[in-house]
């Protein structure tokens, strides 16, 4: 069987197969390579119509991305997508608290999950940051409680959490909030890999040759 081999090339045919799925959709350049990504990501085209970013989202994350912000995450899956070493090319880090016997101690206490749990003490430290989401609605709507509430404003959120309970309602609160840039997709679809593709997408579209 012929098949591609090289991985550039099979990146460059996959896009090729993506384009005409965004043609139509006013989207500028730097969208069109988050959406990309995504749907990359998912193997699924279907993604296209369902994506939100909104407005000014990418350039504040980009902008935080490119001065060092760190980024926090509510499950290991979307700390390990991401590319790392190109975050540490700008001077972030990833963190993730799931596994914390801080954060077990809390969840146990309080009755929430360990993702939830997490944002919360994670609290002031989102300031200015870039969250990311893929799995856990419960860590989505505990962020916006902290946004709403305690006043923090995270750079950008990318809140991607998949499953059938609580995420379409935890990723519409986000499209609804009005006062922090959001990356979501609207419904039951998501997961850590959607969410860290949306990261990275917009990693690689900074300029920098350390990464």
């Amino acid at each position: 069987m012929d098949f591609i081999r090289q991985p550039m090339e099979i990146e460059t045919r996959s896009m090729e197969i993506i384009a005409p799925y965004l043609e139509g959709m006013n989207l500028d350049e730097k969208a069109v390579k988050v959406y990309s990504r995504i749907i990359h990501a998912a193997g699924d085209v279907e993604y296209a119509p369902i994506i939100r970013i909104g407005a000014g989202a990418i350039d504040k994350a980009m902008e935080a991305l490119r001065s060092g912000s760190d980024i926090y995450t509510d499950v290991e899956m979307v700390r390990t997508g991401i590319n790392k070493r190109k975050l540490a090319s700008f001077g972030g880090e990833v963190h993730c608290l799931i596994a914390d016997d801080e954060v077990a101690a809390m969840a146990k206490a309080e009755g929430i999950t360990r993702s939830m749990a997490a944002m919360r003490k994670f609290g002031k430290k989102l300031e200015g940051s870039i969250v990311a989401i893929g799995n856990a609605p419960t860590a989505l709507f505990e962020v916006l409680r902290l946004v709403r509430e305690e006043g923090i404003r995270p750079a950008c959120i990318v809140g991607i959490p998949v499953g059938f309970v609580g995420a379409a309602d935890s990723k519409r609160e986000l499209a609804e909030n009005g006062i922090v840039p959001y990356i979501t997709v609207e419904g039951t679809k998501g997961g850590s890999p959607i969410a860290a593709a949306a990261i990275n997408a917009m990693m690689y579209l900074i300029n920098n040759d350390r990464g």
